[in-house]
């Protein structure tokens, strides 16, 4: 599959305290983005891992899979991950990330969101793998889900909802995993599946 190098999607960068996040709409065209979604569904090797939550050991709400260089495992709520090797789909994400970024990526964590009950409960990216100041860029494909942000320490700062729609870009850096949470909460409307994938640097 190409993809449309010469796209110059429309951006909005957030203004918000200890935080540096861009999102780009429309980042892949709906035929990127369907052809992607199609073929990361079925050629992904989804896992469902198992979690300890307050001493109850249950199933991640969602399905995963981690990709990347063969020498960077990633660790995460006590699971331990080995990376499969860049299939041509994913290298082709990462290349335009890359060159639209000039950041480089090593890795990327895939979940995919089966219906509304699947879900990402609050955290931050900042497992000690991924360095100071990580630099996450998180795409999206299939359903609009809504992405939350809360400051860690800010009562002053409100909530922050994104909807992060079909082809769409999340770009995180600076400090924001330092002073931010974010989730993908559940919800009770009916809402198709969403993959989204977050590619990393672990050093």
């Amino acid at each position: 599959m190409e993809m449309n190098d010469s796209i110059h999607p429309n951006y909005v960068k957030y203004d918000l305290p200890d935080a540096d996040i861009i999102l780009y709409n429309s980042f892949f065209t709906k035929t990127e983005s369907d052809l992607l979604y199609k073929s990361l569904i079925e050629n992904i090797k989804w896992e469902q891992h198992e979690i300890t939550i307050f001493g109850k050991i249950m199933n991640q709400p969602r399905l995963t899979a981690f990709y990347g260089d063969n020498n960077k495992d990633y660790s995460y709520s006590g699971i331990r991950l080995k990376p499969i090797a860049w299939n041509e789909d994913l290298m082709l994400i990462k290349s335009r990330l890359e060159k639209t970024t000039n950041e480089t990526f090593s890795s990327v964590l895939l979940n995919y969101y089966r219906d509304g009950r699947d879900s990402m409960g609050w955290h931050a990216d900042d497992e000690k793998e991924l360095g100071k100041n990580p630099v996450i860029a998180s795409v999206s494909f299939g359903s609009t889900r809504k992405f939350q942000l809360k400051h860690n320490s800010r009562k002053d700062v409100k909530k922050i909802d994104i909807d992060l729609s079909h082809g769409s870009f999340l770009l995180m850096k600076g400090t924001t995993q330092h002073h931010w949470k974010h989730q993908i909460p559940k919800s009770t409307k009916s809402i198709a599946p969403r993959i989204n994938l977050t590619f990393r640097l672990i050093v």
